[in-house]
């Protein structure tokens, strides 16, 4: 094949992966009055962005050097970072920032971003409904009771956080401490504990309202017994507290860098190998499709 000949199939092979994961993940369940999803980085690819026969894409919570770096190192066509990495708008392209200098790497090297952010948190079996089950211990194959607290109101069922009833009587404030430090490969959260809680191995929790990443505007005035998130500031927590409300707080991405690899990948490549039955293998250009989660995408904040 020319370089040319190349190029166009990697050209088409980007627009139907990004169409796939708008697949999983519609547009249309994103909040845009204050998220930037989308396409932030259509680069047109070279004749190193696809390897072999395969086209790779690589998903990230966060796109920090360190995971362009692998992006470059791992010739991936398509990065999908959870986090959008242009959220204003941009006066210039500068070396000097070090975000700007990622998008001018991975421009250069035909590698392209695209941001589903509050579109996978909204989406039914999205992160929200993920973390649900983690902090409960229920999976997939049995039923959870749950609602939406700020509903989509042009898509039934979907929208922003999720209020969980529990009728497991063994359920539990350290049962669930111990389910979200399992689920999510901690060795350490933070509780906030509520009087009526504070014999965290007796008291009984009945529901539990949940958002990844920052909580707080999302749970509002939810009541629960438990609030289940990413971070909340000193004051929401106090609040919460004077209300009769715990809450577990476990960093904002730690609630989500979990999700990559239980759900988005796997779901990612689902769809694939349906589209490619359903509509052929030309409609990835023949290419294999390698779906990976960054290595180096990590928790910016250590505990010692």
């Amino acid at each position: 094949m020319s370089v040319s000949a190349r190029v166009a199939s990697s050209t088409k092979v980007l627009k139907n992966l990004v169409s796939t994961v708008q697949q999983l993940y519609p547009a249309a369940l994103a909040d845009k009055t204050w998220d930037n999803t989308g396409l932030l980085l259509d680069s047109p690819p070279t004749e190193t962005t696809t390897v072999g026969q395969t086209a790779r894409v690589l998903l990230t919570i966060d796109l920090t050097t360190a995971v362009v770096d692998e992006a470059l190192q791992k010739q991936a066509l398509l990065v999908v970072a959870y986090h959008p990495i242009i959220f204003r708008p941009l006066k210039s392209l500068s070396l000097a920032n070090t975000q700007q200098r990622s998008l001018i790497r991975l421009a250069q090297a035909g590698i392209s971003v695209y941001s589903p952010h509050t579109a996978v948190d909204a989406q039914v079996g999205g992160m929200n409904d993920w973390l649900a089950r983690v902090a409960t211990g229920v999976d997939e194959s049995a039923a959870l009771e749950s609602a939406v607290i700020e509903p989509n109101e042009s898509v039934p069922e979907t929208g922003f956080g999720r209020l969980v009833r529990v009728s497991d009587e063994a359920l539990t404030l350290l049962k669930i401490i111990e389910n979200v430090k399992s689920g999510l490969g901690l060795k350490h959260v933070q509780v906030a504990i509520a009087d009526r809680h504070k014999n965290i191995d007796t008291a009984t929790i009945k529901s539990i309202a949940i958002c990844a990443g920052s909580g707080g505007s999302v749970l509002g005035k939810t009541d629960a017994d438990l609030w289940f998130t990413g971070e909340l500031s000193h004051h929401e927590v106090l609040a919460i507290k004077e209300r009769g409300i715990s809450a577990i707080i476990c960093g904002h991405t730690n609630t989500e860098r979990g999700y990559l690899s239980s759900v988005f990948a796997p779901s990612l490549l689902s769809k694939i190998a349906d589209n490619k039955e359903e509509l052929g293998s030309a409609h990835y250009e023949g290419y294999d499709i390698d779906v990976v989660v960054s290595e180096q995408d990590r928790d910016p904040l250590t505990v010692f």
